[in-house]
């Protein structure tokens, strides 16, 4: 079964960046796999961030994030990154990688009963 792991969370501070990671379990590949980033803060949902397809040649990103994040993968590392510019205090939640059982891309996108395997989250805060 496909394990994702997050890595690159952290504490900083307003208008800086972080870079996060979701990489596959040994033995298991992301290629032919979508993959969504979402995020939850104490006492909200889990919301969709962005979302790549399995090519990398698509994305989807919520509009609180457009213009700051950007999702990117590389295909010989087995890893997906989602770079996070001028971050923002309500940018700080746990953040979750994500992806679905097939190769398709996640309909809607943004829904978390779209994707079957989850990492299990890096925390972001991000201080004013």
């Amino acid at each position: 079964q496909l394990q994702l792991v997050e890595s690159g969370g952290g504490l900083v501070q307003s208008g800086g960046s972080l870079r996060l990671s979701c990489a596959a379990s040994t033995g298991f590949t992301l290629d032919n796999h979508a993959v969504g980033w979402f995020r939850q803060a104490p006492g909200k949902e889990r919301e969709a961030v962005v979302c790549i397809s399995g090519s990398g040649s698509s994305s989807n990103y919520a509009d609180s994030v457009k213009g700051r994040f950007t999702i990117s993968r590389d295909h010989a590392k087995n890893t997906v990154y989602l770079q996070m510019n001028n971050l923002k205090p309500e940018d700080t939640a746990v953040y979750y990688c994500a992806a679905p059982y097939g190769s398709w891309y996640p309909d809607p996108w943004w829904s978390h009963s779209a994707y079957d395997y989850w990492g299990q989250g890096t925390q972001v805060t991000v201080s004013s």
